[in-house]
């Protein structure tokens, strides 16, 4: 199951973490919810193979530790958002489809 593309409009923002928005429902450590918005990563569906940190151009991404998560203890951040060049990288070399990146936002 991929990222929902609408998760703006069918989640809840339910908070922040490290300077980036936390869409819900949230009930650690199990779901972690979505992180970010214009480039946003679904926690809940991350399996933290590091491709999309080790592919982005302009590194967007940092580590975070998950502990406990089913998937795994530690996930792929959008720390700098703002900086994506919407190059899309990211979202065709995810294998689960858990990131969305939208020019639009």
């Amino acid at each position: 199951m991929a990222i929902d593309p609408n998760f703006e409009q069918s989640r809840e923002q339910v908070g922040e973490e490290n300077g980036v928005t936390v869409w819900g429902p949230v009930d650690p450590p199990e779901q972690l919810g979505i992180h970010g918005t214009h480039v946003a990563v679904d926690y809940d569906i991350c399996i933290a193979d590091g491709v999309c940190l080790e592919n982005c151009p302009v590194d967007v991404f940092t580590w975070v530790d998950t502990p406990d998560h089913p998937e795994s203890d530690r996930k792929v951040e959008p720390t700098r958002e703002d900086q994506c060049i919407d190059c899309m990288l990211c979202v065709d070399v995810c294998p689960v489809d858990a990131i969305d990146v939208d020019a639009s936002r």
